[in-house]
């Protein structure tokens, strides 16, 4: 065999399993598979196709397509920790995390649809590790983000992070308010919490003071939030007065969850057990991608 001929081959075997990865990547991958090799740490819909979910996870960002498979966006593998898509631009997301080398991100943005990322600001005594992160829809400037059991909070689209107090104890999730910039809800391990005063002072937003595993609010003013044992509720921010809309959920329960921003009856959510549920009816109905 030629010496060209040679190198050739061996330069084959060499990029076969790159080769492999990238088709597989193309081609897809289900669900089921992701979940038993990566946690979910938050999902969202793609305002320019409602049939494409982001689903931001433990090793990357990826797209769900129409045809239920999920692929990766761009090379970057972080651990999407904190996750927040901007409420106005369909191509540009916020998020924090670890990046797989190791250490902190510090808040970094993507203005292409996640295909690339680059810090903004290491944050306030960062580079911060936002485990829980929310814009404004009120004012996308205006966004939150919790590390070290400190809440910070930025005023210029996430430049200058400064600390406002302390976090809420058991902090599991964060959602900004839709109508007032300064409101913020929390979900923690005692009940589901209202700031009116961008975290420095907070009160029960629910009369039931049990763990609450998600709060999300929606453009339209509503506010979903789940607690197991009771299920999905949803109010009205004027109003908080909650309604029930789905409880046979069993040991299962919601992380995460997203309001197609076209269509308030379509819902997707993540359970614990990393499977992204989808809703058609408005939250009363689910069942899995």
């Amino acid at each position: 065999m030629k010496p060209s001929m040679l190198l050739r081959s061996f330069a084959i075997l060499l990029l076969a399993p790159a080769l492999a990865a990238c088709q597989s990547e193309a081609e897809g991958v289900g669900l089921k598979e992701l979940g038993e090799k990566t946690h979910f740490h938050g999902i969202g819909f793609d305002p320019n196709n409602p049939e494409r979910l982001y689903l931001a996870t433990h090793h990357g960002l990826h797209i769900i397509g129409d045809d239920g498979l999920a692929r990766q966006i761009s090379q970057e593998t972080h651990d999407f920790m904190g996750f927040a898509p901007h409420p106005g631009d369909p191509e540009l997301f916020f998020a924090s995390g670890h990046p797989q080398r190791g250490g902190n991100l510090g808040f970094i943005v993507s203005s292409d649809g996640g295909k690339t990322w680059e810090q903004r600001a290491p944050g306030a005594g960062g580079p911060v590790d936002f485990h829980q992160l929310t814009v404004s829809k009120a004012d996308p400037q205006v966004l939150y983000g919790a590390y070290h059991g400190r809440l910070q909070v930025s005023r210029d689209g996430g430049h200058d992070w400064e600390i406002q107090g302390p976090a809420p104890e058991g902090l599991i999730g964060l959602t900004a308010s839709s109508r007032n910039s300064d409101h913020l809800y929390a979900a923690t391990q005692t009940g589901l919490l209202m700031s009116p005063d961008g975290g420095k002072r907070w009160r029960q937003a629910h009369p039931e003071r049990r763990p609450t595993s998600v709060v999300t609010a929606t453009a339209g003013g509503d506010l979903y939030a789940f607690m197991p044992g009771l299920g999905l509720l949803r109010t009205t921010e004027e109003t908080h007065d909650w309604q029930v809309l789905s409880d046979d959920w069993g040991e299962d329960y919601l992380l995460h969850l997203a309001i197609d921003p076209n269509n308030g009856e379509r819902l997707v959510g993540v359970d614990q057990r990393s499977r992204v549920l989808m809703s058609e009816n408005g939250g009363r109905d689910w069942k899995a991608l």
